[in-house]
């Protein structure tokens, strides 16, 4: 079973998103993006925005050379959902031809490391949202991420591995 190991504030300066927006329609056949993530590796997406950037991914914050699965809701409407996969960039980073993205201000962070198998992981954002909630943090808007360090994001000695959930907080 997933559990929640570790909860933290982290700033992140202005960032901009920069990556590919999908929606439930884009959903593979087990309802996950799984599909889409694969996309990404073999047309090798997060290296063309590596160069994009000029190797600077850890200028928006400390782990900011992570790939990224954004996500949000708006207004609590499932219908609404947006599920954006890409990378943060430094503010005002040029955007390539096929990409998307969304600018954020200098933010505060609530952090939530996700341990367990791959299998476990996923679509925890509301554990994730109910313990930031319980250890004060407010939460400021309908964006949240998974967030994919690679440091953390590996298999251990049991299989699991660590995905952070991130909330935008006050």
């Amino acid at each position: 079973m997933a559990e929640i190991i570790k909860v933290y504030r982290q700033s992140m300066g202005p960032a901009r998103f920069i990556g590919k927006r999908y929606t439930n329609k884009d959903r593979g056949p087990n309802g996950m993006f799984g599909i889409r993530w694969m996309e990404w590796g073999q047309n090798g997406w997060f290296d063309l925005l590596k160069k994009q950037g000029n190797g600077s991914l850890k200028d928006t914050c400390e782990d900011g050379d992570a790939a990224i699965g954004l996500m949000r809701e708006e207004g609590g409407n499932f219908d609404n959902f947006e599920y954006w996969i890409g990378c943060f960039m430094p503010a005002n980073t040029a955007v390539p031809e096929g990409f998307q993205y969304v600018d954020f201000p200098k933010s505060e962070l609530g952090v939530c490391w996700l341990y367990g198998n791959e299998a476990e992981i996923f679509g925890l954002e509301a554990k994730c949202l109910e313990r930031l909630e319980q250890e004060g943090f407010e939460i400021t808007t309908d964006w949240c991420f998974e967030r994919y360090v690679p440091s953390r994001f590996h298999q251990d000695e049991k299989g699991n591995v660590i995905l952070d959930v991130c909330f935008y907080i006050k």
